[in-house]
């Protein structure tokens, strides 16, 4: 995974030498009479590096992270890496588990990958339906010519996939081998034992013996016409209900697999492959974590609020950025409990960097965006990925037959709603608007919010903004100089009632 700092450092620097490289603060003081975040460097830094043979991290992460969050600070971790020796009794231990949470994530994928074939094959049956269904509709159409269209489509169904289960004595076989050649023609063309009638008379196109054996087949036939609409009608419904028995177990068995391929993901070893602390033959461990925190900077100080009013509206959000990164280097030690568990002895070095930035919205949802596609999510989403995309390809069939048909009705409401307020918008150039369906339990509208896709689509702070921002730094800095000292005068560790060592270090 990528490093925040230095993410955040790339989104600074392209600014140059532009504004963040002089930040005024609305209250200058004589040990900070100005802030800077040139070349992409913090406002702030220190760091804090002990060694101790009974050293553990555990207490040190949950002491900054409690204190933090005591602040009022809203805290989120962007780095979680360890990696152990092969040599080490903690290196079988995560291994073993990481093996069983794959394990149980190939069971589940190989059951999705059998429903998926399932949806994929009843969506094929319901078209299959569909086109039947369409044929009965029109055989039954008042129109002339549909009725016929329709008629024939279902005789010739008739012919091939019932009568000729007769063997020799299909209207086929007989039309062709046994001497019937209008036999087929005059099925095709009779729709009921009135026309069969006509067709025998003295002037007529078929003898006796044809009609003997047309009477009955073409009565057979409009039997089966009207028990078979009603079957594939029940059918059809049917499979339209299993249709989405089988999307509802799509997403279970998605959401049941997630959880174990996070946690394989979670449990693979990396970022320090190629350390030198990390021997092979040694009973070594090494983690790596880093905590955000932020809290949002408005127009609430006194000096703000008197320049610029308490009810000015900001275009965007700045905040006070805290950084805290912990990189360990434990000696583990397999030691038995008292209840005869076996577990594990830390001890070790770590070394704490205390970071403070201001930024505002944008800057950082870029930064965040930047660490994730550093990061890949390594196959996190790989049941996703494959889930979602064999729906996509899906999408408008799942729609048309697991919706309902109120709300079915209710999109093509919202449908026109848009086309009409669009068409009174502008006349000349109605934007359509892209919706998105979760199989009818919501409807999402695509974000008119421009994208930031890198630094040069951020737009520089105004007047009022550099103020802001101004103020954000100033919180960063005393905030992390806070958590740096108090931390320090809480573990017995040299300190000084002045900021003597307020600033970077």
């Amino acid at each position: 995974m990528a490093d925040i700092k230095t993410v955040i450092a790339d989104v600074i620097k392209s600014y140059g030498d532009g504004y963040l490289k002089k930040i005024e603060p609305a209250t200058p003081s004589p040990d900070n009479p100005k802030l800077s975040m040139a070349n992409g460097n913090p406002l702030s830094s220190y760091k804090l590096v002990y060694d101790s043979d009974s050293n553990q991290l555990e207490p040190i992460y949950f002491w900054i992270l409690d204190f933090i969050q005591d602040m009022g600070i809203k805290v989120e971790k962007v780095t979680d890496n360890f990696q152990s020796s092969p040599g080490s009794g903690h290196f079988a231990d995560m291994s073993q588990r990481a093996t069983i949470m794959q394990q149980q994530a190939t069971k589940i994928l190989a059951d999705t990958n059998v429903v998926i074939k399932s949806i994929i094959q009843i969506v094929y049956d319901l078209k299959e339906y569909e086109i039947r269904l369409s044929q009965y509709k029109k055989a039954n159409s008042k129109d002339p010519k549909e009725k016929e269209e329709g008629m024939l489509a279902l005789k010739n169904i008739w012919l091939d996939q019932v009568d000729m289960k007769r063997g020799r004595g299909s209207i086929h076989q007989m039309s062709y081998e046994m001497g019937f050649t209008t036999l087929r023609e005059a099925f095709l063309v009779a729709n009921s034992v009135e026309d069969v009638n006509k067709m025998s008379s003295a002037d007529g196109v078929i003898n006796e013996s044809v009609k003997r054996v047309l009477t009955p087949r073409l009565g057979e036939f409009l039997l089966w016409k009207d028990v078979s609409e009603k079957e594939i009608v029940k059918r059809f419904e049917i499979e339209k209900s299993y249709l989405k028995s089988q999307v509802e177990s799509l997403k279970l068995y998605t959401n049941w697999a997630k959880p174990y391929l996070k946690a394989a993901k979670d449990l693979k070893m990396n970022g320090f492959e190629t350390n030198a602390a990390l021997v092979h033959a040694f009973s070594t461990s090494m983690f790596e974590l880093t905590l955000l925190g932020k809290r949002e900077s408005g127009i609430s100080s006194p000096v703000l609020i008197k320049r610029f009013g308490r009810d000015y509206k900001l275009k965007r959000k700045y905040y006070s950025i805290l950084i805290v990164s912990l990189k360990y280097v434990g000696k583990l030690a397999q030691k038995v409990t008292q209840r005869g568990d076996y577990g594990f002895g830390f001890g070790g070095r770590v070394d704490i960097t205390f970071d403070s930035y201001a930024l505002n919205e944008e800057e950082l949802a870029l930064v965040k965006k930047k660490m994730d596609e550093a990061d890949l999510k390594d196959g996190l989403d790989l049941v996703g990925e494959n889930t979602q995309a064999a729906l996509d390809q899906l999408k408008d069939d799942i729609e048309k037959y697991c919706l309902k048909d109120e709300d079915k009705k209710k999109i093509e409401e919202e449908k026109k709603k848009e086309e009409k307020k669009q068409d009174d918008t502008n006349p000349f150039g109605a934007l359509w608007s892209l919706i998105t369906f979760d199989f009818g339990t919501s409807e999402k509208k695509k974000d008119d919010k421009k994208e930031i896709k890198d630094s040069k689509d951020i737009v520089k702070d105004d007047f009022v903004e550099k103020a802001v921002r101004a103020e954000a730094a100033s919180g960063a800095m005393g905030s992390l100089y806070a958590v740096y000292d108090i931390y320090k005068k809480a573990h017995g560790m040299a300190s000084s009632p002045k900021n003597f060592d307020n600033g970077k270090k």
